[in-house]
C-alpha cells in the first residue's frame, strides 16, 4: 500500500458518483453483490485509489439511500476477496489481492506496440542537420557548453508559444535533453525522497518512472471516462498538500483527452490557491487529429504564474532521435534549475539544437503530413479492432498517438505476458498507473506502419484468445 494514501480519504459523494448505476449488476442477485462488484471494479480500474480509506458504512448507506445492512455485506464481500484492509477502530482501506507473477520468458521481438512514436520526417530531417552542419561553425570557437540552450532555439520555441497565446521570451526557455530529462531536471530540484506529487492515473509511465528513481511518492487522481474529474483533484490537492503536480492536459497519454478551457482555468485557480507546483506536459500538444488543442495550459495561469513549469518535446512531433526538450517557466525558475543542473549534466549537443530550430521552421510543412498519417493509421487500427477485437471499448480521444481500450476483463497483465511470448510487446494497463490497478485497460499505439500494425493486432488477438480461452470471430477483409 502506498503510505501517501494510507491518510487519504474518499469523498463520499464522490464515490457515490463513480458508482453511476451500479445496481444494474445486481438485478439477477442480492444488492450488496452488485455494490461490491461496482466497488471492486473502481479500484482495479484505478478509479479508486489503492491504500485510500472508503466512506463509513452509515454514511455510504445514507448516500446510496440503501439499507447499511446492504453497506456491510458489500464491504465484508470485498475484504473476503481481498479488496479491502480492515483495521480495528478506522475505517477500510482499499487493497488489491496479492498473487504470485509467473516469470515470463521473452522471445524475439516480431512486431512492437511498447512504443507511441512515428519514424522521423526523413527529407525534413536531411535537410535541418544540413543546415546545421553549415550553422555550427561559430559554436567551434567556443567549449560548446550551453545550459539553456542555443539562442536560436530559445528563439524559436519562444515564437511558438507567442503564436499559440503564451507570450514568451527566450529567456523564459531551457533546453534539454529530451522531455523525460526536463522532468527529471525539476524533481531533482523541488523534490526530496517521500515528497508526494499529484498524478493522473493513468499517466504516461516514464514520468511514473522517473518519481520512482527520485524516491517521490506519486497520488493518483483517476480521470473519468470522460475526462477530468476537478472536484477530485482539488479534493486531493487540498488533503494532501502534494509538493508538485503532473498532468498532461492536451492529448493526454494514454486516454488522447483533452482538457476543456472552462477545466483548465479551474484547476488554474485550484493550482494558484494552494501554491501547487506543476508541472504541465505538452509533448503531443501538435498531435491534435479532430480539433486543435486550446491555447498552453500556462496562458490561463492569472496568479501565481512561478508555479507552472511547461515541458515540451521535439520527438512526438518530429523525432525522438534527436532527444531534444524544453522547459518553459518563470525566469527566477529557471535559474533555480539552472543552478543545479550541472551537478546532472553540462548540456545539450549543439548540432542536434541547430538542426530542431531548422526543423521548427519547416513545421507547417511537416505537422500537418504527421497528422494526416496518423488519422490514417487510427482509422485502421479502429477497424482491425472491430474485426478482431469486437468487444474491445476505444475510450474517444480525439488525438495523441494510441487508443486506451477498456477490456471485457481485467486481463491486461496477462494479456501483455502472453503477446510477449508470440513475439509482440504490449505494456499491460497497470504500467500507466500505480499499486497494480488498471488491469482492465491496455494502451494499442497506431505509429506503426500500415503492414506492421496489421500483423501486430492479429497477434494481439492471438494472445487475448489465449488467455481467455476465445475462438477467433469470423474472418472479414480489412482494406489497409
Amino acid at each position: 500500500m502506498t503510505e501517501a494514501l494510507a491518510t487519504r480519504s474518499l469523498d463520499v459523494d464522490l464515490m457515490v458518483r463513480e458508482l453511476g448505476n451500479w445496481r444494474t449488476s445486481s438485478r439477477s442477485g442480492p444488492a450488496y453483490i452488485g455494490l461490491s462488484d461496482a466497488i471492486r471494479l473502481l479500484i482495479i480500474d484505478g478509479r479508486l485509489p489503492v491504500g485510500a480509506r472508503l466512506p463509513s458504512e452509515r454514511a455510504l448507506a445514507d448516500a446510496l439511500r440503501v439499507s447499511r445492512t446492504t453497506v456491510t455485506a458489500a464491504y465484508t464481500q470485498l475484504r473476503d476477496d481481498g479488496y479491502l484492509n480492515a483495521r480495528r477502530g478506522a475505517r477500510s482501506t482499499t487493497a488489491l489481492p496479492v498473487a504470485p507473477v509467473a516469470p515470463v520468458r521473452l522471445t524475439s521481438t516480431a512486431a512492437n506496440l511498447a512504443a507511441a512514436t512515428l519514424a522521423g520526417p526523413a527529407a525534413a530531417l536531411a535537410r535541418s542537420f544540413a543546415d546545421a552542419a553549415e550553422q555550427v561553425t561559430p559554436y567551434l570557437h567556443d567549449i560548446g557548453i550551453e545550459l539553456t540552450g542555443v539562442p536560436a532555439l530559445r528563439s524559436a520555441i519562444a515564437e511558438r508559444y507567442c503564436a499559440r497565446g503564451l507570450p514568451t521570451d527566450p529567456d523564459e526557455i531551457m533546453v534539454t535533453t529530451g522531455a523525460l530529462h526536463a522532468i527529471g531536471l525539476i524533481l531533482a530540484t523541488y523534490t526530496q525522497p517521500d515528497d508526494r506529487v499529484l498524478v493522473e492515473q493513468p499517466t504516461y509511465h516514464g514520468a511514473l518512472a522517473a518519481m520512482a528513481n527520485r524516491g517521490v511518492r506519486p497520488v493518483p487522481v483517476a480521470l473519468a471516462p470522460d475526462g477530468w474529474e476537478i472536484d477530485a483533484v482539488e479534493a486531493a490537492i487540498r488533503q494532501l498538500t502534494p509538493n508538485l503536480a503532473y498532468l498532461i492536459p492536451d492529448n493526454h497519454n494514454p486516454t488522447g483527452m483533452t482538457m476543456p478551457v472552462a477545466d483548465r482555468k479551474r484547476l488554474a485557480q485550484i493550482i494558484s490557491e494552494n501554491r501547487t507546483r506543476t508541472i504541465v506536459d505538452e509533448t503531443i500538444t501538435d498531435m491534435w487529429l479532430d480539433e486543435e488543442v486550446p491555447p498552453p495550459f500556462a496562458s490561463v495561469v492569472t496568479a501565481r504564474r512561478d508555479l507552472v513549469m511547461t515541458v515540451g518535446s521535439m520527438s512526438k512531433s518530429f523525432w525522438g532521435g534527436l532527444r531534444i526538450g524544453w522547459i518553459r517557466a518563470d525566469r527566477s525558475t529557471l535559474a533555480t534549475i539552472g543552478a543545479l543542473r550541472p551537478a546532472i549534466d553540462m548540456g545539450t549537443p549543439i548540432v542536434e539544437q541547430i538542426a530542431a530550430a531548422s526543423l521548427l521552421a519547416a513545421e507547417d510543412e511537416v505537422l500537418p503530413e504527421r497528422r494526416d498519417i496518423l488519422r490514417s493509421r487510427r482509422a485502421l487500427l479502429l477497424r482491425l479492432l472491430d474485426q478482431h477485437l469486437p468487444d474491445w471499448e476505444p475510450v474517444p480521444g480525439k488525438g495523441g498517438l494510441s487508443l486506451w481500450v477498456r477490456l471485457p476483463a481485467p486481463m491486461s497483465s496477462a494479456l501483455s505476458a502472453a503477446a510477449s511470448r508470440m513475439g509482440l510487446e504490449i505494456p499491460p494497463g497497470p504500467r500507466f498507473g500505480l499499486d497494480g490497478t488498471l488491469e482492465r485497460f491496455i494502451r494499442v499505439p497506431f505509429t506503426l506502419p500500415d503492414d506492421r500494425l496489421v500483423e501486430a493486432i492479429e497477434l494481439l488477438a492471438r494472445a487475448w484468445r489465449s488467455v481467455t480461452g476465445l475462438t477467433a470471430p469470423e474472418p472479414t477483409t480489412v482494406v489497409v
